[in-house]
């Protein structure tokens, strides 16, 4: 199937990069908020993501301009109407997602395909609350997403063939480099970098190292880009919290409960970059 249209669900932190993302691929990009204000957010978010990278040297103003001509904001469902593939990156929230999808499905056509961005929710189980499983399927990108190269393509049992490689092609088109992850929590990435995130918390309880030092330990030791608790503030405590919690509940294995110090930051707010303080304060 020909992808020309692409429609997106949600213009945060991921939906916007999603949305920058295509349109600088050269497809027609329309992005859906559920109110101005958050339309307008997102649209200044890929704004001055353009215009920093401009500045850099990274982006040519010419680049720019094109984005930003195939991009449209719009809070109306019916907007995505023409879209050939509609892509979800709402919060995650199964019910919340299921009321999406039954919005999208009452304006797009038969063939439109859709798509979630979930981290850690099941594909199968999203799929199955349409009338298209065979047309759904699980694409996760990476924040930033922009800067990230790598795509999670993510086959429910009930996505087609077509639709199966419609996906691996279209994130190959956007630049990415996709993999092809198994529709289980966490897919390929998070079910083994989780635990990681979580054993470095249950070690800094034990005393085996301060915040600085673990992190640096596993920066100039291993070679990682960031420690564990930098990335944990970078991802943010409550999403890392919510993904072990539903791995925790599929696997049953202790190295996906969440540790006790994860749960205290989360309950008292200490989010990470978000909220300005984690294991870190900003």
């Amino acid at each position: 199937m020909e992808i020309r249209t692409v429609g997106v669900l949600g213009c945060g932190l991921m939906g916007s990069g999603i949305a920058q993302v295509a349109a600088a691929a050269g497809y027609k990009t329309i992005v859906r908020e559920v109110n101005d204000a958050a339309r307008d957010a997102g649209i200044a978010r890929i704004t001055k993501f353009l215009a920093d990278g401009v500045a850099k040297g990274k982006v040519t103003d010419d680049a720019r301009t094109k984005t930003l001509a195939n991009l449209t904001g719009t809070t109306q469902t019916s907007e995505l109407k023409n879209c050939d593939i509609v892509i979800e990156a709402i919060v995650e929230n199964l019910a919340e997602k299921r009321a999406i999808y039954q919005a999208v499905e009452e304006v797009v056509r038969p063939e439109t395909i859709l798509v979630s961005n979930t981290s850690s929710l099941c594909i199968t189980e999203l799929a199955s609350a349409t009338r298209r499983p065979d047309r759904f399927g699980g694409l996760h990108f990476f924040n930033p997403v922009p800067l990230m190269k790598l795509v999670e393509v993510i086959r429910a049992l009930t996505t087609s063939d077509e639709t199966n490689q419609t996906l691996t092609a279209f994130a190959t088109s956007l630049g990415k480099d996709p993999i092809a992850a198994p529709d289980r929590p966490g897919f390929i990435v998070n079910r083994l970098l989780v635990p990681y995130l979580l054993d470095a918390i249950r070690e800094y309880e034990r005393g085996l190292g301060t915040v600085e030092d673990i992190d640096k330990g596993m920066t100039l030791g291993c070679g990682h880009p960031m420690g564990p608790f930098t990335l944990l503030d970078f991802v943010g405590l409550d999403t890392t919290y919510y993904i072990a919690n539903i791995m925790f509940e599929e696997f049953r294995e202790p190295r996906f409960a969440p540790p006790p110090l994860l749960k205290r930051m989360v309950l008292a707010g200490y989010h990470g970059r978000k909220t300005k303080r984690g294991f870190y304060t900003y």
